[in-house]
């Protein structure tokens, strides 16, 4: 038995997320940016797209729409907004699945923590 072909990706890379993140409050009430990679598969294959946009996943949109996201509210947990980020792209954007990871930067001694997830 063969495994199905693997689908085309757009990737994003190190994308500013501003956010109000964090368990204590103090962390919360001050804003941070986190960094986010965000690999989109795509239902169309690249060679069947013709060269039209319209067939595609507009990433400058997909940016935006990700960055209001992390803005609108406070939370506390980066799972929590890694998987509202999940959601979003399938949902808004017609992914075919998402891998999306977070990147935090809030332990003395370390570069930062990261969470990542797929959904299909």
């Amino acid at each position: 038995m063969s495994s199905p072909a693997p689908a085309d990706e757009i990737l994003i890379h190190g994308l500013d997320l501003p956010v109000q993140i964090g368990v204590p409050e103090e962390e919360r009430a001050a804003w941070q940016t986190l960094q986010a990679d965000i690999t989109l598969r795509v239902a169309t294959k690249f060679e069947d797209m013709g060269d039209n946009l319209e067939l595609t996943t507009d990433y400058s949109a997909v940016a935006t729409r990700l960055r209001a996201l992390a803005a609108a509210r406070p939370r506390q947990l980066i799972e929590t907004l890694a998987a509202e980020i999940a959601a979003c792209a399938l949902s808004e954007f017609g992914a075919k699945s998402v891998t999306v990871q977070l990147r935090k930067r809030i332990l003395p001694g370390c570069d930062h923590v990261a969470v990542r997830l797929t959904r299909p």
